[in-house]
């Protein structure tokens, strides 16, 4: 998959694709079919795991054909019955029983949502480690600090760091608490569990086929959730905590690598940064692009959002469908940046001697809540608080 228009998009791979996202809904398909087949719904004749019968190749002609029902999870039944019953007449005859397609479609998102969140984990996690050691080599390394754009009270770099930290540990949070509450999806037609409960001939029996299903999909078991969409929400929001907090450190980067602040680098790149018309640039992309992300991220989240607070009867006409192309955009896009906030950081070069330098020239007004709070102090007695205690509190946290 690529998009001209979202450079880097590529960094995210096989994510959410249109190929995954079959791969996924079959992967539900195939669980549910084990799952009747364990309990004796179905004869031992019918498990079948559904591989090979769909493959990437699929993927544009049901997308096109998935007009017809207004979701792709239709012209997908219509396919894999075609084929299934040449190799398995029996599996094909009780394939998607009991289902709806908004099942297979919401389990197949969740699916795929989880695979992002591992890949959003490993990024996250090398920027804890990357920003733990510049908030420890850098908690002496003075610098002036800015409120509002303007000199505020000297810092240390290292502060600075241990705040981008304390934000990457929150999206980390985030990102495991909205992984913990995606779950399966299984409710039948209107999210009732009549025909699960037909054909296992008691609500405790489909019970257990849930729950043999969730587990086959390492997700969560919970009742049915079709017009309940906190899964979904929580989900976007904590991708949106991911860009805010990557977009926070963007920010402060672009303002620092500003030629006459020059406190920040970007490491430089061959083919990175430069101008199609000034060869004297060297643009901060990585910033940039993340920046980007942070600034598109926030509306997505909102759509989704908008979708569960219009979902209406049992199934949403519309406010469900919005969500599928939105969730993806918004998951990759977050896997690029997270992507591209890991590199930014590994390279990040910090130009203490402008830091320094930048710092004696904004005195002695950067002092002048020192002279005001304590005048008696010496005019190069330190003035920085408890950055020592702020930043162990964030190393501290970083290492649990």
């Amino acid at each position: 998959m690529s998009d001209l228009l979202w450079p880097g998009d590529d960094r995210a791979g096989d994510l959410f694709t249109d190929a995954a996202v079959l791969a996924a809904m079959v992967r539900v398909e195939a669980a549910w079919l084990d799952a009747l087949v364990l309990h004796g719904v179905a004869g031992p004749e019918a498990r079948d795991d559904l591989g090979g019968l769909i493959g990437p190749a699929d993927a544009p002609g049901l997308a096109v054909a998935a007009e017809g029902g207004g979701n792709p999870v239709i012209p997908l039944l219509k396919l894999l019955r075609s084929r299934l019953a040449e190799r398995n007449p029996a599996a094909a005859a009780v394939l998607h029983k009991g289902l709806t397609s908004q099942d297979v479609l919401d389990t197949g998102l969740v699916l795929c949502l989880q695979d992002v969140f591992a890949r959003i984990r490993d990024d996250l996690g090398g920027q804890v480690g990357t920003l733990a050691r510049l908030a420890d080599e850098h908690r002496a390394t003075l610098m002036a600090g800015r409120t509002l754009t303007q000199h505020a009270v000297p810092i240390t770099f290292g502060l600075k760091a241990a705040t981008w930290l304390t934000g990457v540990l929150d999206a980390r949070d985030a990102l495991a608490a909205a992984a913990a509450r995606l779950p399966v999806q299984i409710g039948g037609a209107a999210g009732s569990l009549a025909a699960p409960v037909a054909l296992a001939g008691s609500p405790e029996a489909v019970r257990d086929l849930v729950d043999i299903t969730a587990a086959a999909l390492e997700l969560p078991a919970r009742t049915p959730w079709h017009t309940a969409r906190a899964p979904l929400t929580g989900a976007a929001d904590a991708l949106v905590t991911c860009t805010d907090a990557w977009g926070r450190i963007a920010n402060d980067v672009l303002v620092a690598a500003r030629p006459e602040t020059h406190e920040l680098t970007e490491s430089a790149v061959d083919g990175r940064g430069g101008s199609s018309a000034m060869p004297n640039k060297q643009n901060p992309v990585l910033s940039i692009l993340v920046r980007r992300a942070a600034l598109a991220a926030p509306p997505l989240a909102a759509t989704v959002h908008t979708g569960a607070a219009t979902a209406v009867d049992e199934r949403p006409d519309g406010g469900w469908h919005v969500e599928w192309a939105t969730l993806r955009t918004l998951a990759r896009r977050t896997v690029v940046a997270g992507s591209q906030t890991a590199e930014l950081l590994a390279g990040l070069h910090v130009e203490t001697a402008w830091m320094t330098a930048n710092l004696a020239a904004a005195r002695p007004g950067i002092d002048a809540e020192q002279h005001s709070v304590a005048p008696d102090s010496a005019p190069d007695e330190p003035y920085l608080g408890a950055i020592d205690q702020i930043i162990d509190a964030a190393l501290a946290r970083a290492k649990e």
